[in-house]
This record gives C-alpha cells, sequence and structure tokens, in this order.
C-alpha cells in the first residue's frame, strides 16, 4: 500500500493509503491534485520500518518528507514542507525542514553526554535549581501532609 496526498492550492488537505492502481479508476470532481508521499521519509532520508535506521536504498525516500495535513507542497523542489513552527525559523532546503536560527547551545554537560538521563529512574523538574534529579520518597508524614520538596 502506498500513502497519497491530496494538494489543494499547495496545501496538503488530506492523506489517505492506496494502491496506485486505485486510481486509475478513482474519480475525484473535487479540485487538487493527488501526490505520493513516502511514510517512512522524513528529512529527505528513508528510514527502514524495521529498525528506524536509514535504509539502504535510499531510492525509496519521496519528496522529502511524509506529508501531513496542513503541510505545503513545493512543486518546484517536489517536496511536502511541515508548518513553520516560529516566525522565526529558517528552511533548510536540503531537508525541508524547520530550523530555529541559532543552534541550540553547546555546554560542557551536553558535550560529555552528562545531559543524558539514567534509564529506569523517575525524574521531575526542581523548580529552584531548574534541573532535573532522581524523586525522593516520601515519608509517611510528609504524604499526609502533602509536603512536596
Amino acid at each position: 500500500m502506498a500513502h497519497f496526498a491530496k494538494v489543494v492550492n499547495g496545501l496538503v488537505t488530506q492523506v489517505i493509503v492506496a494502491e496506485p492502481e486505485f486510481f486509475n479508476t478513482f474519480v475525484d470532481t473535487s479540485p487538487g491534485q493527488w501526490i505520493q508521499t513516502s511514510y517512512n521519509t522524513r528529512g529527505g532520508v528513508h528510514y527502514d520500518p524495521q529498525t528506524n535506521q536509514p535504509s539502504t536504498d535510499q531510492t525509496k525516500a519521496l519528496r522529502k518528507n511524509y506529508a501531513g495535513i496542513g503541510y505545503s507542497y513545493d512543486s518546484t523542489n517536489d517536496c511536502f514542507v511541515p508548518p513553520k513552527p516560529y516566525a522565526s525559523w529558517l528552511l533548510d532546503t536540503t531537508s525541508c525542514l524547520w530550523n530555529p536560527p541559532t543552534p541550540m547551545p553547546m555546554t560542557a554537560n551536553s558535550i560529555a553526554g552528562m545531559n543524558q538521563l539514567p534509564a529506569g529512574k523517575k525524574y521531575k523538574h526542581n523548580h529552584n535549581r531548574g534541573i532535573n534529579e532522581p524523586r525522593k520518597k516520601l515519608s509517611k508524614l510528609n504524604r499526609w501532609s502533602k509536603c512536596w520538596y
């Protein structure tokens, strides 16, 4: 099965799953055109649906991104572009994805990989320090008085 997007005036209004032969007999009287899109394509890269790793066969990468309702279709670059998240973001014409005007700052912790949280632990946001820390077990007294630290 393949995915097709209904594009009206450059905007995606509908996405369906159908066999390509369906369009041989399908009569659509509403304006717009049906354009095939690839469910496993993001940023111009096709991903293997089993492993979520880039596919060895990149010929399957179709129109840079999977189309979604509200996406726009750029017929010049033959790609689907998601809605712009913020007015200041810039379009990367290689991936047809939006990027922030300035990249996320690199800190010593992010470079060293220290911003990764250990697996299996529950974390909460500490508003006093602005960092994540493990949840503390509350004593019976604290549970009954609803004192949270």
